[in-house]
């Protein structure tokens, strides 16, 4: 089974996910919600890796 956190806004937390086998984790830690064009610009500058 696969599982994704959300909600995730803090290290803390993030690591005891880890911890419990957490598979993946989104939210306001990794990034907040953005227009589609300032998401575009963001992927943009990330180079091709991402």
């Amino acid at each position: 089974m696969q599982v994704l956190a959300e909600g995730v806004e803090t290290e803390a937390q993030a690591a005891a996910l880890r911890q419990l086998g957490c598979n993946e984790v989104q939210g306001y830690l990794y990034g907040r919600p953005m227009a589609l064009d300032a998401f575009t610009a963001w992927l943009g500058a990330q180079g091709p890796a991402c």
